[in-house]
């Protein structure tokens, strides 16, 4: 928890008022930032950050409530008490109903000003508390860069600390963004050839005519502007892992070379009359349903069949929406530190809004709205105001769900337990994919795990 003490804004016209009222907060470990008022405090208040104010309802200038309604722009957290020399209840109600802790009469009521003051610092050391816990948990969490405390990402890296010793062949799939890389290195870091290289290779990003070069190599003179000799990929990672990110992009001459080198472990430069021995650990990864994409022609099915030796399927951000609080934790921190910010953590209703967003762009989207967020913040904690515009500017919606069975349907398919636990067992224990196999809706599903007693 952070040693600092809370800043507390006191904002009045009269010299006197906000003198008495420094040296009683200061006196209960406030760091007070004393200010008059006017147009000048407002456009101050971005840069001030105060956890609490307490304002002075009629001041020149600007009043009060217009102070209030700025701060709760800027940082719906901050706590506001209002003071005034003519309390009415009318102004009571609208200082509450625009987010006031307290409305207070002058002249103060100290017992009851301390009392405040209290369940301030009460409520900034909570929040304190709640960040730091967060930030502790997602590092808990963590596995190899991998975030996720769901039944998905726990059932993914049990799978992965079980393959990585032996596997040397693998392939990852899943929508894009969802961490592909992090699971080829994880497998790389947790496997033997730790200490030898890792190699990234993006198939998308290569010219047809340069594909053979890159991953076989070749000779001086093979072809126009080979000048020297070339050691491909494969040849560079020889001893460690070579990771194809994209393969059902490879052209089909590519793929027949590339199912010559997994089975014999030997590459030919373009050029060469000579194989070249390599022991590469192989893990390739893509978005596209490659069986599809083998009915299609596109994909040589024995390729598929060699690489597919084990297939490690990743879950989209939107059926783990449990890990997002998690996730969100670890990028605040890491944009907090790069950008030089004090912020900590995001506000509910930011909180809301993350998880009810259809994130198409998966775990990747959420790391670049975090970060466009951390850019905007201008205080501890992400307003729903600066994730609205990190997110583009509109609420976001769900994802469409008219695919899914209705949640609120209490009817379905009469299922019994081993139907159930068959379903479970065929989406590796992922329950909106489940619902999805069996017919019904989550909510449906989750009834069937209490009556069968596998919740």
């Amino acid at each position: 928890m952070s040693d600092r003490r809370p800043r507390l804004l006191v904002v009045d016209d009269e010299p006197t008022m906000r003198s008495v009222v420094e040296r009683f907060a200061e006196a209960r470990d406030f760091e007070v930032v004393a200010h008059a008022g006017g147009h000048a405090l407002l456009a101050e208040l971005r840069t001030l950050k105060p956890d609490a104010a307490l304002l002075d309802k009629n001041m020149p200038e600007v009043g009060g409530l217009d102070i209030l309604r700025t701060i709760r722009e800027i940082d719906p957290e901050c706590q506001v008490i209002l003071m005034t020399g003519d309390a009415t209840i009318e102004s009571a109600i609208e200082a509450i109903k625009l987010g006031a802790l307290d409305y207070l009469s002058k002249p103060l009521d100290f017992t009851r000003l301390d009392e405040l003051l209290t369940t301030v610092r009460q409520g900034i050391e909570r929040r304190q508390r709640f960040l730091a816990a967060d930030t502790e948990l997602a590092g808990r969490v963590e596995f190899c860069g991998m975030v996720g405390r769901g039944p998905a990402m726990q059932q993914l890296f049990d799978l992965i600390r079980r393959l990585a010793p032996h596997a040397r062949t693998a392939l990852v799939t899943g929508e894009t963004g969802t961490g592909k890389e992090l699971v080829a290195r994880a497998l790389h870091m947790l496997g033997p050839r730790r200490d030898r290289k890792f190699i990234a290779f993006n198939c998308s990003a290569v010219v047809d005519t340069l594909f053979e070069s890159e991953l076989f190599g070749h000779t001086r003179g093979a072809f126009t502007g080979a000048v020297e000799a070339k050691a491909g990929l494969f040849e560079l990672a020889d001893g460690g892992t070579l990771f194809l990110d994209e393969v059902g992009e490879l052209p089909q001459p590519v793929q027949a070379k590339l199912l010559r080198v997994i089975e014999y472990g030997e590459v030919q430069r373009v050029g060469a009359t000579e194989g070249r021995r390599v022991d590469v650990r192989i893990v390739a990864a893509t978005n596209r349903r490659l069986l599809d994409e083998v009915a299609a022609g596109r994909f040589r099915q024995d390729l598929y069949y060699r690489l597919n030796v084990v297939e490690i399927a990743l879950s989209p951000l939107r059926e783990r929406r449990e890990d997002i609080p998690y996730l969100t934790a670890v990028f605040i921190k890491e944009f907090a530190r790069r950008f030089e910010k004090t912020v900590a953590g995001l506000s509910p209703g930011a909180e809301r809004l993350l998880l009810n967003a259809p994130w198409p762009g998966n775990v990747r989207e959420l790391r670049n709205v975090i970060e466009r967020a951390c850019m905007l913040s201008e205080g501890r904690v992400l307003s729903e105001r600066e994730m609205l515009a990190a997110l583009g500017g509109r609420p976001p919606e769900r994802a469409d769900t008219s695919a899914e069975p209705d949640e609120d349907e209490e009817s379905g398919p009469e299922l019994d337990r081993t139907t159930v636990e068959q379903a479970l067992q065929q989406v590796g224990g992922n329950r909106a994919a489940a619902a999805r196999l069996l017919g019904i809706s989550r909510r449906a599903l989750y009834r069937r795990l209490d009556e069968f007693g596998l919740r």
